[in-house]
């Protein structure tokens, strides 16, 4: 199976179970299709992207998964771009949301100058569960690698379990190596005050002017 390089193309930066066992992902793509058909509320990060973003801001949503976020952004009016290490659901992203750039592609090795997007975004999106499915030793590359597609003053929404493999301590001490700055901090995605016993982080970070 070959998509922007296929599976036999993928490096070990990832701990998806999708690219072992396609059946996951297929169960991925039919479990949030399933949920956004019944109604449900689908989309509380990319209305904090959206909150962020100034009017047509070019956007990348990194991990976008089968485009949910991506998706939504780029029916508000923004560019969008969204890369995801799993082929299968950027066909699943290409096929809901045919009017976005989607890209297979590793966050760690991230470059998208290589693959026809060399312009720098306004803001990114690292949402969900991303982090825990990045290898370890390997997720400050990838703050480093979105951030160096970020221009200056843009900013980078993070959120991460802070009982998983990527905890708050770790994105901290992760941030500066990457030129970013902590600038917000909240428990949940519709903005719940930062608690230090939080069972999840939303992080703000931003690209300073030089």
């Amino acid at each position: 199976m070959s998509d922007n390089g296929g599976w036999e193309a993928v490096p070990p930066h990832s701990t998806w179970p999708g690219l072992s066992d396609p059946t996951h992902s297929v169960g991925y793509i039919n479990r949030f299709r399933d949920l956004a058909a019944r109604g449900e509320d689908l989309w509380g990060e990319a209305r904090l992207v959206e909150a962020l973003a100034r009017p047509a801001s070019r956007l990348l949503d990194a991990g976008c998964g089968p485009g949910r976020h991506g998706g939504y952004l780029a029916q508000r009016g923004h560019q969008v771009v969204g890369v995801d290490v799993d082929p299968m659901l950027i066909r699943a992203a290409r096929a809901d949301h045919p009017d976005v750039s989607w890209l297979v592609a590793d966050l760690v090795t991230l470059d998208l100058a290589a693959l026809g997007e060399p312009e720098p975004f306004d803001g990114a999106l690292l949402a969900g569960n991303v982090m825990d499915f990045v290898t370890d030793g390997d997720r400050a590359m990838v703050l480093e690698r979105v951030a160096a597609h970020l221009r200056e003053d843009a900013f980078l929404v993070v959120g991460c379990r802070t009982t998983q493999a990527f905890t708050v301590e770790d994105l901290d001490a992760a941030l500066p190596g990457a030129g970013l700055l902590l600038e917000q901090r909240f428990s949940t995605w519709d903005l719940r005050p930062w608690r230090a016993d939080a069972s999840f982080c939303v992080s703000v970070a931003r690209r300073p002017r030089a």
